[in-house]
């Protein structure tokens, strides 16, 4: 049957149906993951339309896929944590939700801290094994919705399961119903979906759930999960990996809402972020990350990342607090003990300095030259220099320009040309030439300030 697609104005078949491939052996798309040899991407030149929903948002799992793989937070630190996502987030909720674990003491202690908070976002959600028991835990803590684990490969159906996909099916639907009976959203984690028969399991699986969700009136959302970082968005590249048909076959074959779906992905092979963020083009309307991208293995996809991005999509930061970025990297130095990697985008010491004398010759004429936005306005991060024997003379006009209180808020400032400046250099070119390596501190820039800079202390 044919409708008219109000999106595309073209005609397109109504109803797509796909029955489940209950195959008897596993299908490990050995061609593609030949396990002895890198993952190969292969193409098909199939190319699939953007469909890019009106609202986009996040999701957060800073306290859930975060914290397994991260020293344990304490209740206290994941209140504190949860506050500045609610902060970050803004009010309108830009990040929308973040799941918590509800197994120990100090699990059910945390959410309950966080709840008495009050704040409307991020929603509190959970995430529990495939098991009605575990039900009552999120009945218990007042929560509307639950993550459920249902691994869409048959590397884990086959080989971690036991089962085959009927079986598999079988038992997540039965699950599904027990969420729904008990009133509970369910959130189905489909995963490691890039490696998934993605027409033979994963669609006909999808079209099972939108029939319970139909039947109950509750939605029913799928977590599609890139569980080991596979996931392409290159265009026309060949399926289980393409991220933008995975997106396509779900709302135009399975007839998965886009607020109903959810992208997870993890860094593996520096494609977490760029593959996410195509699924918010291609019909997912939240994609899923955490806080500095903590996660297993190489991590999950920064939250504070996916913020920046949003962005730059929406061209507006629709009431998100971008500043709070620099507050969470700074909480996880101080307060938890957590070394950022210094050259981590947005939250690293080294992202917004430099150390080329060129580079800080450009700063000093005019940051644009050396900076795509401001970082003072809005990540609280004024643009610097580290001074060696690279800095220059631009390099040391710059430093003392931006850390001296006088010359901070004066429209006058040092130049490279200066004669103080000169004579600061020649001072430093001295200490270096004796083999120092380490960059100077502030303590000893400020004291050849104290010499040579008197007039502006």
């Amino acid at each position: 049957m044919l409708k008219l697609d109000p999106k595309t104005n073209r005609l397109v078949h109504e109803e797509y149906h796909f029955e489940l491939q209950d195959v008897e052996v596993p299908n490990l798309y050995r061609d593609i993951f030949e396990y002895s040899n890198i993952p190969k991407i292969s193409f098909n030149g199939e190319v699939v339309p953007l469909n890019t929903p009106e609202k986009i948002w996040i999701t957060d799992t800073t306290f859930r896929d975060g914290q397994q793989a991260f020293t344990p937070f304490s209740v206290q630190q994941i209140v504190d944590i949860y506050s500045l996502l609610h902060k970050l987030g803004g009010p309108a909720g830009i990040i929308r939700q973040s799941e918590f674990f509800l197994y120990s003491k100090k699990d059910k202690e945390a959410v309950r801290k966080c709840q008495q908070l009050g704040y409307e976002f991020p929603q509190i959600t959970a995430w529990i094994r495939a098991t009605k028991e575990d039900f009552k835990l999120v009945k218990e803590m007042g929560l509307k919705e639950t993550g459920i684990l249902t691994s869409a490969s048959d590397y884990h159906i086959f080989l971690k399961l036991k089962k085959t996909r009927r079986q598999a099916m079988d038992m997540y639907l039965d699950i599904v119903r027990c969420a729904l009976e008990h009133g509970i959203i369910p959130r189905c984690h489909l995963e490691d979906i890039t490696r998934a028969d993605f027409y033979g399991f994963v669609v006909p699986f999808a079209e099972e759930l939108m029939k319970l969700s139909r039947q109950s009136g509750i939605p029913v959302k799928i977590r599609a999960c890139d569980t080991l970082g596979l996931g392409v968005s290159y265009p026309g590249a060949s399926m289980p990996r393409n991220v933008n048909g995975i997106m396509h076959g779900f709302t135009h074959y399975a007839g998965v809402p886009s607020e109903n779906l959810e992208w997870h992905s993890h860094n593996d092979f520096y494609r977490g972020l760029t593959t996410s963020t195509s699924c918010w083009l291609y019909g997912c309307c939240a994609i899923n990350g955490s806080a500095l991208g903590i996660g297993e293995r190489t991590g999950n996809i920064p939250t504070e990342a996916l913020a920046i991005e949003y962005c730059a999509f929406r061209g507006q930061s629709d009431g998100m607090d971008l500043s709070v970025i620099t507050e969470i990297a700074e909480y996880f130095k101080n307060e938890i003990g957590y070394e950022v990697p210094a050259n981590q985008p947005f939250v690293g010491a080294n992202c917004n300095m430099t150390r080329a004398g060129i580079h800080a010759d450009g700063l000093l004429k005019e940051p644009e030259i050396y900076s795509a936005f401001d970082t003072q306005k809005i990540l609280n991060r004024p643009l610097e220099v580290e001074i060696t024997d690279r800095a220059g003379l631009a390099g040391i006009a710059y430093w003392y320009n931006t850390k001296l209180p006088k010359l901070i808020n004066s429209k006058d400032k040092l130049l490279k040309t200066d004669e103080a400046v000169v004579a600061i250099k020649e001072k430093i070119d001295e200490i270096f030439s004796d083999g120092r390596v380490p960059a100077m501190s502030d303590a000893e820039l400020m004291s050849l300030a104290k010499k040579y800079l008197q007039k502006y202390l």
